[in-house]
């Protein structure tokens, strides 16, 4: 698993963007606190998902965010997307066009935004930022955070440490892909009642339980403003707490991630992996951020 890092102490704050199926969400990022400066901006994400009209509404955005707040976000942008990453490179498209698949999104939206970028996997943002400020906030072990909305997004957290590209909402309950099942959007558009989505929640869940044995899970999408109607009846050994950043965490994670990348924690790779505990952060070079009194 990569290394990862917390900063240290002050008031940075790095833009995050998070890509998604129908909005661009973006918002500049105290990382101090994990809170957006100002309002989370979005734009609509252009039909088919293209990828030369994406990089075009993601700079569209970057801007506006600097035209609100001058003088914050000057760094490098972290940025979301809906793919499998590795090393900078798209190896997947989930609800977007197939051209981003083995596209070096990192140098490609560098050279696009003119500035530097550092590209994650959506849930794995969602994830990070969830044990970094939310509701794995102090949670040692093995933290799972699912992420429910078209499908099923999942990060697979270790004693702080991210183990990147899980996807676990491609594995196979009752003979179906399990976000063809549990989703939030399947929920709807089957016209599911609470009590039936909770049942297949926790089919869903019994199994991953039973695969990865974790310490915690935590269910974010928009879905988690509802959880007292589905975590209630689950029937897990495991506790299962609603997302504390709702839908913020991947613009969170994003921005995280941007500045893991700025001060270079972790192996070779473009992308640093960045979480709760301290190792490797002595000799960073790069002051600020995240106070220890914070933790």
């Amino acid at each position: 698993m990569p290394a990862i890092a917390e900063p240290s102490a002050g008031p940075d704050c790095l833009i995050g963007i998070d890509i998604g199926g129908t909005w661009i969400k973006g918002a500049i990022v105290n990382l101090g606190n994990g809170t957006p400066v100002g309002r989370v901006h979005r734009l609509r994400t252009p039909a088919g998902g293209r990828v030369d009209e994406v990089a075009e509404t993601l700079d569209q955005l970057v801007h506006e965010l600097e035209d609100e707040s001058p003088g914050h976000g000057d760094g490098p942008v972290g940025i979301a997307v809906p793919s499998i990453i590795q090393r900078g490179v798209a190896r997947s498209a989930a609800n977007m066009d197939e051209g981003w698949i083995g596209l070096d999104v990192q140098s490609y939206l560098r050279s696009r935004l003119g500035r530097p970028v550092c590209v994650v996997n959506d849930a794995d943002a969602a994830g990070m930022a969830e044990v970094r400020y939310g509701a794995g906030r102090r949670n040692h072990g093995v933290v799972l955070v699912l992420t429910l909305g078209t499908g099923i997004g999942s990060a697979l957290i270790v004693d702080g440490r991210l183990v990147p590209n899980v996807e676990l909402g491609h594995l196979e309950v009752g003979g179906r892909k399990a976000e063809s099942r549990a989703s939030a959007v399947v929920r709807e558009t089957e016209g599911l009642s609470w009590p039936e989505y909770a049942g297949r929640l926790q089919r869903y869940l019994a199994h991953v339980e039973f695969l990865f044995s974790p310490d915690l899970i935590i269910i974010g999408g928009g879905i988690s403003a509802c959880s007292n109607e589905y975590i209630p009846p689950l029937a897990l050994r495991t506790p299962v707490l609603p997302a504390g950043l709702e839908n913020s965490a991947g613009v969170v994670g994003a921005a995280l991630q941007a500045y893991a990348s700025a001060v270079d924690v972790g192996g070779e790779s473009d992308v640093r992996y960045f979480g709760t505990d301290a190792a490797g952060w002595a000799g960073s070079g790069r002051k600020g951020l995240l106070h220890a009194g914070n933790r």
